[in-house]
């Protein structure tokens, strides 16, 4: 009887934990830099829809936690305009029914009455808040639990594939791909993943000499346990088994920053690697995930961390250093996707701020709607297609249409 309750639980918390933790942390990016600024907020809300529990603080902010828990927002005093980027008509009628409701010089503490670096920096601070989030996450795992690393030596050439062509022997020691320094196998793998068809250059150090190799990834599907069957860039190379290639690196508290760092600008490079192929169309759009794909991943990281511990404790532990390390992961990519230029996005704000820094004068409000309308459009359409292929992933119209065949 409680055997699907607590299925759908195992998907459903893990999926709102990242979520909530990424969205509230980006929000509140936004929310710190609105303050330090002397903003006026009407309110910060986690979730959306009618509120469940709200309070308003003595500063007159409305924390609320809607029923809806997708998300969260900040709505800023005087922030009617769709676009919430008026023109300069909507401008002077504000400021005029600021000072004839709260008197002349009142306006000053509304967000579009702020000086213009001031206004990019609160658009820009829930992205940036994403990064130091990961950074945080990546640190905090690198200084506790320190990093196993496999060093990318290569163990065995796949007969007949790219590396074998290339002239790859076992034993050799990959330094670099694409021009970028390797330091591990995984490093290694995720370079060659989002490239196939594309030749890389390689240098490899063998019996103390260093050599350049060439070789084109060919696309392969794979089954992984968390993203499940996706094609990849592979070479035909298998990383080395001896226990010497396999390393435990501890950081001190210094390093573990550094290295957060280092991770969260690896995730940055590899979603601008894959949206870059995207828009080749050398990258197949059928990866992008929504948020079913979201929690299908969220559920299968704390199963992967809980496979082959003992003891609900240390399952428990490590299906949440998994969570936590998605987590980040998921830090990066929305703080990532929220700087493209689209008016719905942050990334638009910060579009619209440079077109007055250069005009001085803010976008017409005619063009604002129009732009704020087709981005809304896209990105709707963007997550109706993402939905679909999650969909089709776990053959949800099969199921469907199977009582119906």
């Amino acid at each position: 009887m409680f055997a699907p309750v607590l299925s759908a639980l195992s998907y459903v918390a893990p999926f709102l934990f990242v979520l909530l933790l990424v969205v509230t942390v980006h929000e509140l990016g936004h929310f710190t830099a609105a303050r330090v600024f002397k903003v006026a907020i009407e309110r910060f809300s986690v979730g959306f829809g009618r509120a469940i529990f709200k309070h308003r603080d003595r500063s007159g902010v409305e924390w609320r936690v809607g029923w809806i828990p997708l998300g969260g927002y900040v709505m800023f005093a005087g922030d009617e305009n769709i676009a919430s980027v008026p023109d300069q008509n909507d401008l002077d009628a504000l400021k005029a029914d600021i000072r004839a409701r709260e008197g002349p010089g009142a306006e000053r503490k509304y967000l579009p009455f702020k000086p213009l670096w001031q206004r990019a920096i609160v658009a820009a601070a829930g992205p940036g808040a994403n990064f130091l989030l990961a950074i945080a996450i990546f640190s905090v795992l690198f200084a506790t639990l320190g990093e196993m690393q496999i060093l990318p030596r290569i163990g065995s050439v796949v007969p007949g594939s790219p590396a074998a062509a290339a002239g790859f022997q076992a034993g050799d020691l990959v330094l670099s791909a694409d021009g970028r320094g390797v330091s591990s196998f995984e490093q290694l793998h995720d370079l060659v993943a989002f490239r196939a068809g594309e030749p890389i250059a390689f240098t490899v150090s063998r019996a103390g000499r260093t050599l350049a190799l060439t070789a084109a990834p060919r696309s392969v599907v794979v089954d992984d346990p968390i993203a499940g069957s996706e094609p990849q860039g592979q070479i035909g190379i298998r990383p080395s088994t001896s226990p010497a290639d396999l390393i435990h690196h501890r950081y001190g508290p210094l390093e573990a920053v550094g290295a957060g760092a280092a991770r969260t600008w690896d995730v940055i490079s590899t979603t601008v690697t894959y949206l870059t192929r995207l828009v080749e169309g050398k990258q197949s759009a059928r990866e992008l995930r929504s948020f079913i794909g979201i929690a299908q991943a969220s559920h299968q990281v704390v199963v992967e961390g809980a496979r082959g511990e003992h003891g609900l404790g240390a399952q428990s532990l490590w299906g949440f250093v998994n969570l936590i390390n998605m987590a980040a992961v998921l830090s990066v990519s929305i703080g990532f996707a929220n700087l493209m230029p689209i008016p719905v996005l942050d990334g638009g704000h910060l579009l619209f701020y440079a077109y007055e820094a250069v005009a001085r004068r803010p976008v017409a409000a005619a063009v604002q709607m129009a732009s704020y309308r087709v981005g809304l459009a896209l990105l709707v359409g963007l997550m109706l297609f993402a939905t679909t292929n999650d969909l089709l992933r776990i053959n949800f119209f099969h199921f469907l249409g199977g009582p119906f065949s």
